[in-house]
């Protein structure tokens, strides 16, 4: 396990959602978390935010200095927040996605998690896939980036 390091979540990965909601997350990614616990939460795009504890608490933090009279702050915590659980990585490098969490990325069996930095995303394969060539298609017409 990585300790007071920068982590790096890095590449794309395909488990298997399995009995019990179960999904592995892949060693690369395991071996950046800080401990066995992991934070899950709403992302955006219908993809499901995986965080480390330590990297989940700096993150929200940050977020401590908006101040809560403003609508869009109270609001995107309510979001993020809301939708956040813990989950613990098993002897086996699994976790547990919660029905909800699950239901609101419309996962399936085949998903995809992907490394995008500071923390993890899973996303439903097909969803994956069609929002991968939307970025595509975005770049090439200098739409992202500018």
């Amino acid at each position: 396990m990585v300790k007071n390091s920068m982590k790096m979540f890095l590449g794309e990965y395909q488990p298997n959602i399995t009995e019990g909601n179960r999904i592995a997350l892949p060693k690369k990614l395991r071996e950046q978390i800080v401990g066995e616990e992991i934070i899950l939460s709403k992302g955006f795009e219908k993809c499901v935010f995986l965080y480390d504890r330590e990297d989940w608490a700096q993150e929200w933090q940050k977020q401590a200095v908006n101040p809560i009279t403003d609508s869009k702050t109270r609001e995107l915590k309510r979001y993020v927040f809301s939708g956040a659980v813990d989950a613990s990585i098993d002897e086996q490098g699994r976790f547990v996605i919660p029905q909800s969490l699950k239901s609101y990325a419309v996962l399936d069996k085949e998903v995809v998690i992907i490394g995008a930095g500071d923390h993890m995303e899973l996303w439903d394969s097909a969803l994956w896939t069609e929002h991968l060539k939307k970025i595509s298609q975005d770049l090439v017409s200098g739409e992202l980036g500018s």
